[in-house]
């Protein structure tokens, strides 16, 4: 995927979570999401972090935390919690052609964090969206790279042959474990949901890793 490709990929797909987050209730924006002590709320604050903070900004937070990248990006997310659901939907749409990435980043991180944290919304509400699953490959070959250990997956991923059975996309070595892309990428970023979807005498291995 080409640059200009990805950025209009994940322009469409801001506005597509905002379509998706239009008609929640109270209560809905209140439900715990798959992030662990996250709710929807918190979690679609999270992912205005990017769109709506400069670098300077960043770096600032980035020393103010350390230079932990993820508290870093809990410090951002908590000041934009308390805004009020339809601004934040609004900013969604408005910062959807945003092209912030991280310092050292490129544009799979933002666009991995989209998919993967509509997923810590969306599933939790017994909710799903019409989206192509095309752009999963790029994603899932970042998340089994080393480069996703930094502040997506973390240490210790099973060595493992990861494998999709709704796309055409296979990497890593060792047991195989498959199952649908959205099901691998939740249990490869250890949400314990849709275990039961994987398949492959590496299956255990990866539902152990994502339980833990």
């Amino acid at each position: 995927m080409d640059d200009e490709t990805a950025w209009a990929l994940l322009a469409t797909e801001r506005r597509a979570f905002a379509d998706a987050l239009d008609p929640l209730t109270p209560e809905q924006w209140a439900t715990p999401s798959l992030c662990e002590g996250w709710t929807v709320r918190d979690v679609v604050a999270h992912t205005m972090v990017g769109p709506t903070t400069s670098m300077a900004a960043a770096m600032r937070a980035m020393a103010l935390s350390g230079f932990r990248f993820d508290r870093a990006n809990q410090r951002m997310a908590a000041a934009r919690a308390g805004l009020p659901t339809d601004e934040l939907v609004a900013t969604l749409r408005e910062r959807a052609d945003s092209r912030f990435v991280p310092p050292g980043g490129t544009w799979v991180m933002p666009l991995t964090d989209l998919f993967v944290h509509r997923l810590d919304c969306l599933e939790p509400l017994g909710t799903t969206t019409d989206r192509p699953l095309d752009p999963w490959p790029v994603m899932l070959d970042f998340l089994v790279s080393r480069k996703a250990r930094l502040a997506f997956v973390g240490r210790g991923l099973p060595s493992l042959t990861y494998a999709t059975t709704d796309v055409d996309w296979s990497g890593g070595t060792g047991p195989r474990v498959e199952g649908p892309a959205e099901a691998l990428a939740l249990a490869i970023m250890r949400r314990g949901v849709r275990l039961d979807e994987l398949a492959g005498p590496g299956s255990g291995a990866l539902a152990a890793w994502a339980r833990r």
